[in-house]
């Protein structure tokens, strides 16, 4: 098996066969429907929403109006060797918003005068990742508290230990730039404890997809020692208002935190499944069940440079020192730099094709040889990429990165024969631990002046989105899924 190429596939989300055809079913059939969304019986409310959020939004961002730094991490700033840097970075501290030590039951940690949020995972890794941007946005609307809990490992095998949140994204960075406290669960409720806490949630998912007659399942509950009674959302809380659509408005779900709504719509909860309890949606831990498809506009609003997800909380997720550090040693082995010799740019290419092959053959009906772009198409790609940076930034770039999850050796000579580099991560478990191939992948993604990646990959959406926030890099995106797909 060729360098690069590894058998945990960094790249799968278990959702992307059906976002996939999501995708492409429904951008024209949303857009049609946007026009007699706007003339239901809801419109007002969902204005008056948005009037209020939007405010809210507008309070956060004037007092967050010096705060868009978006180059690396300056890891001398996070080490707290000067008073005053300490004082920055303590002053949204979770200890200021908890009563202290983690403790057997969450409640008895939560301060009276603080109102917080938490949502649970149950998705692909960079699904996940979005769903706790969206959980942080959700957040600002509501004027919450976010706490977050660890990723889990359904990309690499549920025996795989969860990792924390701020083992791979820089919880201290991000406080500081959103003027915010953002909590993990671990310094809520003891990891020893065997307690379980009953508390009410809303259950978005059955509101979304009504035939699956119940809230979206996630173990997190579990693992967190939760025992949740669901109240089902009300089905206007819909992006759209499509049967087979499942995005949910920012707006609608933050309407369901506050009183007059919450009264306005009060039914029956479901019982809890342990101690068979029937309690509405928790005022101070409001939480809900799933908030990976949640759009303030469109589906798939990742897509685009507007997203406000992504503007107001995704851009200032950067990766912790520790996942930098380890992309620059891959990336400088990978292109063989010596000791003392500054770190070249490059470009990143990352093209998804493990599971998408289903993809090819279910959805496209198309043969895997004519299914995914070949090399010289995603060639041309590189190369726009590349007379963009030099005319635009005077930049000439050489290096080129190839990650992938292709297994075909053939596939990796031909990559080579590009004069391509690809990354070696057959000593990345051993060394690092089972999470490390995808998050090394994804700081490389994201470390280059330019990035061109794969249509229809949530992995790829998120790397193109820090290129051009974090780099001012130039990006494109390979469509795929029959001959000629690419063409322009």
């Amino acid at each position: 098996m060729p360098p690069g190429v590894w058998t945990s596939v960094p790249t799968s989300d278990p959702e992307e066969n059906f976002i996939g055809q999501h995708r492409r079913n429904d951008s024209e059939s949303l857009r049609r429907s946007g026009a007699r969304w706007w003339t239901s019986k809801r419109f007002l409310l969902k204005v008056t929403v948005g009037t209020v959020c939007f405010l809210a939004l507008l309070r956060v961002l004037t007092r967050d109006s010096g705060s868009q730094s978006l180059g690396p991490v300056d890891e001398s700033a996070l080490s707290g060797n000067t008073t005053q840097a300490q004082e920055e970075k303590s002053a949204w501290d979770s200890s200021f918003v908890l009563n202290g030590a983690p403790t057997m039951k969450f409640r008895d940690n939560l301060l009276p005068n603080k109102k917080y949020i938490t949502t649970f995972l149950s998705a692909g890794w960079t699904n996940d990742v979005m769903t706790y941007i969206n959980l942080i946005y959700l957040a600002i609307l509501t004027e919450r508290i976010p706490i977050i809990a660890t990723f889990i490992p359904s990309h690499i095998g549920e025996e795989v230990p969860p990792i924390p949140f701020s083992d791979v994204f820089d919880i201290p960075r991000l406080r500081k730039e959103l003027k915010m406290p953002i909590v993990e669960w671990n310094e809520v409720k003891a990891n020893t404890s065997q307690e379980f806490d009953e508390v009410g949630c809303w259950n978005t998912w059955e509101a979304a997809a009504p035939w699956e007659g119940k809230p979206r399942f996630s173990r997190q509950p579990e693992m967190l020692g939760l025992d949740i009674s669901y109240t089902k959302a009300p089905s206007w809380i819909k992006l759209v208002p499509q049967e087979r659509e499942l995005f949910l408005s920012f707006w609608a779900l933050a309407a369901l935190a506050f009183p007059d709504m919450k009264k306005e719509y009060a039914v029956e909860p479901a019982e809890s499944p342990r101690f068979h309890l029937k309690l509405p949606p928790d005022d101070q831990l409001l939480c809900y069940d799933y908030l990976y498809f949640v759009s303030a506009h469109l589906p798939f609003e990742y897509d685009y440079d507007f997203s406000p997800a992504w503007r107001f909380v995704g851009q200032h997720l950067h990766w912790t020192p520790h996942v930098d550090g380890l992309a620059d040693q891959y990336v400088r082995r990978t292109l063989g730099i010596a000791d003392g010799e500054k770190t070249p740019t490059w470009i990143a290419v990352h093209l998804r094709h493990g599971d998408f092959a289903r993809i090819c053959e279910n959805d496209h009906k198309t043969p895997l040889s004519e299914c995914f772009a070949p090399l010289p198409v995603v060639a041309r790609r590189v190369d726009e990429v590349k007379e963009e940076l030099l005319q635009r930034k005077g930049i000439s770039v050489e290096h080129v990165i190839m990650l992938s999850d292709e297994t075909d050796p053939e596939w990796w000579e031909d990559v080579k024969k590009l004069g391509w580099y690809s990354v070696d991560h057959s000593e990345t478990v051993q060394l690092y631990g089972p999470w490390y191939p995808v998050l090394i992948d994804a700081a490389i993604q994201s470390g280059g002046m330019g990035f061109v990646g794969t249509t229809g990959s949530t992995m790829s959406v998120l790397a193109r989105r820090r290129v051009e926030s974090w780099r001012d890099g130039a990006t494109r995106m390979v469509r795929w899924g029959r001959p000629g797909a690419d063409d322009h």
